[in-house]
């Protein structure tokens, strides 16, 4: 694809509403070439590691804290800001707020939810918070997580017990569980007349298993109880759609895996539920069912919310099923080629029902934060070590960037400090 067609397909029309005055020719430079090729599987994915620009200085394999983004949405990026700053109070005042919602729309459609029931935020721990610590809590009320979530909705969920003198029942999720049933089960034992609200992981960030969701929810609406889901690694890693989970409320950061640019994340809430959250930041709105009277932000860096438009164009051009298949088969490929190697233990499930990029290994004879700097001292690679409850390991989190030569490297190294 020529740099004159790629550039017509990935800015579209569907971009112009929110350019303003600014010209195509001041968003999208010729200086930098980007093309895709479709020849082949290996060569379409050669050509999608170009789009990044990537340092030679290690193997980055930690690509769940932060997706770094590609240079098409890097460059455009750089074009928002400079937009922005150009036009200062004019565009704060008389066109964000058009931006961001022509930007809500597009982003509820890809997510799979209306746009009238989602709210852009900053990050997944913002989406989470808001819900945890504005739910309308009385006294003795319960609510569920498990040990394995994310440590700042633990500690907002020990807060708010503090604070409204609720009460907390935790769970511990297995790391191979035999059935999803195991897992639905495990939450719907916790569950009495008291409890509220379920926390959930869609994908537990420390190992990447990928729990029932849908199945959980439908046991606690059976039962009465609402569920929050926490779906920071989801969007733009797995084809799914929030409609389809049956939940009530639906957090994720987009600076993960759909790579907008960093400080991006959605919240979403089932429309009989937005009345009775209280916000984080007061807002102008008074109207109870709006959902934007959740979404007070103050002043803020508006052109990373811009981002969000041409990381989802970017996906498009990949496809969410064509990426969810690539980040399973690189995570395939080296679970299957340490697996079984002595000293090592895998923290999650091989197989793709349960798992899709993300995973995570120990050894039996080093700990996890000497494996972690073992590996990127003396292999050049770079990963986070978990070390809590029953998980002690690596998170290992290649991105559609990494190739079989660097995860070659990477199973070398594990062998290698495997008989250390």
């Amino acid at each position: 694809m020529d740099k004159r067609n790629f550039l017509k397909t990935f800015t579209s029309i569907g971009f112009i509403p929110f350019m303003g005055n600014i010209s195509a020719e001041y968003l999208y430079s010729d200086e930098t070439h980007y093309s895709i090729d479709n020849s082949s599987e290996q060569e379409f994915w050669k050509s999608i590691r170009r789009q990044y620009k990537l340092t030679s200085d290690f193997i980055n394999l930690e690509s769940g804290y932060y997706n770094i983004i590609p240079s098409p949405i890097l460059e455009k990026l750089k074009k928002h800001l400079e937009r922005v700053n150009l036009e200062g109070s004019f565009y704060m005042r008389k066109i964000l707020e058009n931006d961001r919602e022509e930007i809500n729309i597009n982003l509820a459609e890809f997510v799979g939810c209306s746009s009238k029931n989602l709210i852009i935020t900053r990050n997944t721990t913002e989406s989470l918070d808001m819900i945890i610590s504005g739910y309308p809590w009385k006294q003795e009320d319960e609510i569920i997580y498990a040990y394995q979530d994310y440590g700042a909705m633990r500690v907002m969920i020990e807060q708010v017990v503090d604070r409204h003198k609720i009460k907390a029942q935790l769970v511990s999720i297995p790391n191979h569980p035999s059935s999803d049933q195991e897992i639905v089960d495990l939450y719907s034992s916790k569950i009495n007349t008291r409890t509220k609200l379920i926390l959930v992981s869609h994908m537990v960030n420390i190992t990447g298993q990928i729990l029932p969701v849908r199945k959980i929810c439908d046991m606690a609406h059976q039962k009465g109880v609402e569920v929050l889901v926490d779906g920071a690694h989801c969007v733009g890693h797995f084809d799914f759609k929030i409609s389809e989970l049956n939940c009530d409320y639906y957090g994720s950061s987009l600076h993960k895996w759909l790579a907008a640019p960093l400080g991006n994340g959605l919240l979403y809430v089932n429309p009989k539920h937005i009345s009775k959250i209280w916000p984080l930041l007061a807002d102008y709105i008074k109207d109870k069912e709006n959902i934007k009277r959740l979404n007070h932000l103050g002043t803020h860096p508006a052109y990373i919310t811009l981002g969000i438009r041409d990381a989802i164009q970017f996906l498009d051009q990949i496809g969410i099923r064509r990426k969810q298949k690539r980040l399973e088969d690189l995570r395939t490929y080296w679970m299957t080629a340490i697996k079984g190697v002595s000293n090592v233990v895998l923290n999650t499930p091989l197989s793709n029902k349960r798992a899709c990029g993300i995973g995570n290994i120990g050894l039996k004879n080093m700990d996890p934060k000497e494996f972690s700097q073992k590996l990127f001292s003396e292999h050049n690679i770079f990963t986070v070590a978990i070390d809590e409850n029953n998980v002690r390991g690596c998170r290992i989190t290649p991105n559609i960037f990494t190739d079989f030569e660097e995860l070659d490297v990477f199973i070398g190294a594990v062998k290698t400090l495997s008989k250390a």
